[in-house]
């Protein structure tokens, strides 16, 4: 862990978790394709658990699960249902759309950060921040199931995943990387596997899924996930809240290539609206 924040300046770190994080929507679009949300959602976790497993080449130590199982188990359901509502809510609404509701992590991430973690703004921040949301709410009363299920299921999971955020950031910041980063997983595809087996899809994949799974599981956890909590441990909350408005420019580029999804000008105004927050809070912390 010292060995990663000695090589990889923050900048450069901020700047590959947002080149990633876009595809998580992408990947959850495409895994449709292939099986049931919650069964691909599972694989896919289960997975990435066992690549940081092979990666950690036995360094995973059990006292850490031993000294914090409750810490894991929240993080464990957390996440679960976050994932398992993530890669649902893509049956009703497409991936670049998803991307900009879940912006409202600005809302969430910045409020924990501020009144639960002790966290400071300036008042760059939060008008950066005012931008960013009321451009999150153009996109979200869009019409159709944009207004309703779609985005109530988007909204709801970005919550958690903010919650999830704000343990991690309080608790788990002394914790060896490997070992948290397993454990997370580890109980993460736990919750999976009953939410997939309670809803009567969890079966056996095909083999023309796998390729798709093991590539997501690669990018949308192990690559994307290290970047996120590595950028955790050395940002504010709030701050890398903010900055991660932006990673819906990715999003949207790689669903219009694939699936043709072009968003509407009030998703378009609203994508401007919010990052033209993020360049405010940037600016301002830059200086």
């Amino acid at each position: 862990m010292r060995e990663t924040r000695a090589r990889v300046p923050a900048p450069l770190l901020v700047a590959l978790l947002l080149l990633v994080e876009g595809l998580y929507y992408v990947f959850a679009r495409l895994l449709i394709g292939v099986m049931p949300p919650a069964a691909s959602a599972f694989w896919m976790l289960v997975l990435a658990a066992a690549q940081v497993a092979v990666l950690a080449r036995g360094r995973i130590g059990l006292g850490t699960l031993r000294r914090h199982p409750r810490f894991f188990l929240v993080l464990g359901l957390l996440v679960g249902v976050n994932t398992n509502l993530g890669f649902a809510a893509m049956r009703w609404i497409d991936p670049g759309t998803a991307a900009l509701l879940t912006r409202t992590s600005v809302l969430f991430g910045v409020g924990l950060g501020v009144v639960w973690l002790g966290e400071r703004l300036r008042r760059q921040d939060v008008l950066g921040g005012a931008l960013a949301v009321a451009g999150t709410v153009v996109v979200s009363i869009q019409p159709g199931d944009y207004a309703r299920r779609g985005a109530l299921v988007i909204v709801g999971s970005t919550f958690l995943y903010a919650l999830h955020s704000a343990i991690v950031k309080r608790y788990g910041g002394a914790m060896p990387f490997m070992d948290f980063f397993f454990f997370r997983l580890a109980a993460t595809s736990a919750v999976l596997f009953v939410l997939a087996a309670g809803q009567g899809v969890l079966a056996w994949p095909e083999a023309g899924a796998w390729p798709l799974l093991v590539l997501a599981a690669t990018v949308n956890v192990v690559v994307s996930r290290a970047l996120y909590y590595l950028a955790l441990r050395r940002l504010p909350m709030s701050r890398l809240t903010l900055i991660l408005t932006a990673s819906p420019v990715v999003t949207i580029v790689w669903s219009l290539a694939l699936f043709g999804s072009v968003p509407t000008r009030a998703e378009a105004a609203g994508g401007v609206a919010i990052l033209a927050g993020v360049a405010l809070v940037s600016a301002g912390r830059a200086r």
